[in-house]
């Protein structure tokens, strides 16, 4: 990436899209099945668990679109960024209302921020998209997405040192992220990214020693963890960082630390204790 392309990228902060969409039962009952959770609560017009919107807005590029990476070629609504890279980076959300299952909704995107940083590793490009999800024009959900872009890794270069995951949490729970889970989150998202699916891509194109478990998921997987430690939970706040990828080769733990009567401090921890990602819920139990 060179330095002439910043203020091009740059020219993208602004830009918007509005979409439509339906809260439509059956996905949310797959997701149910996906996360191996009961499906008792997910009637017409009950509420939607937290994060659970990302199956819903889901990018419909048709086939002559898609890049060699299996996402939409550049362009378009998010900037053009020539690194070949790119993930999710994390997130802040705000829960203002339930949205409930069968709510018609749309979602008012807008290109936040574009900005350059040079990374241990090379060249990086951070995309803040702000959404909007409303019902008959009342908010419902605020959310910030970043977007990282990165270079792929130079040959020889030594991969940066692990941060450790921190070892006072409340609870854990095991996780094996076997391939199905994998593809079945893929598939409700139709995240057509092929680091989370197909195995000699993600190895040998990209340089990965396996699947990729998608940013999101780990995320939803925290706030589920939150769920099953207190039930009756209602998410006002969550925000979440990726420091680290985790891989379907190594289980991995979801990690709770209760602050307090309102927050909960997340984590996600590899098998070798490294820190995966962090996040922090605050609510009502």
């Amino acid at each position: 990436m060179s330095s002439d392309e910043s203020p091009a990228l740059e020219s993208w902060i602004g830009r918007a899209e509005q979409v439509a969409d339906e809260a439509t039962r059956a996905p949310a009952l797959a997701l149910s099945a996906t996360l191996d959770r009961d499906a008792s609560g997910l009637e017409r017009g009950d509420p939607l668990p937290p994060l659970w919107h990302w199956i819903y807005f889901t990018p419909k590029a048709p086939a002559r679109e898609i890049g060699a990476d299996g996402h939409p070629r550049r362009g378009g609504f998010l900037p053009p960024v020539s690194l070949p890279r790119r993930m999710w980076a994390g997130g802040r959300l705000e829960f203002h209302a339930p949205i409930r299952i069968g709510d018609a909704l749309t979602r008012t995107s807008t290109i936040a921020d574009v900005r350059r940083r040079e990374g241990k590793t090379g060249a990086l490009v951070f995309v803040t998209v702000r959404h909007e999800i409303a019902r008959d024009g009342v908010l419902r959900l605020t959310e910030e997405h970043d977007i990282v872009y990165r270079d792929l890794p130079r040959p020889g270069a030594a991969s940066p040192s692990p941060e450790p995951a921190p070892s006072d949490e409340s609870t854990a729970r095991r996780v094996v992220p076997d391939p199905v889970l994998l593809f079945r989150y893929s598939a409700l998202t139709f995240n057509g990214h092929r680091i989370h699916y197909d195995r000699s891509y993600v190895t040998e194109v990209e340089g990965y020693p396996g699947l990729i478990v998608h940013g999101p998921l780990i995320a939803t997987l925290l706030v589920d963890e939150a769920r099953r430690q207190r039930p009756g939970l209602v998410v006002r706040r969550f925000s979440f960082k990726a420091v680290q990828p985790l891989f379907d080769i190594d289980p991995f733990e979801l990690c709770c630390r209760f602050d307090g009567a309102s927050a909960i401090d997340l984590w996600a921890r590899g098998h070798d204790g490294r820190l995966a990602m962090r996040a922090r819920l605050e609510g009502a139990f």
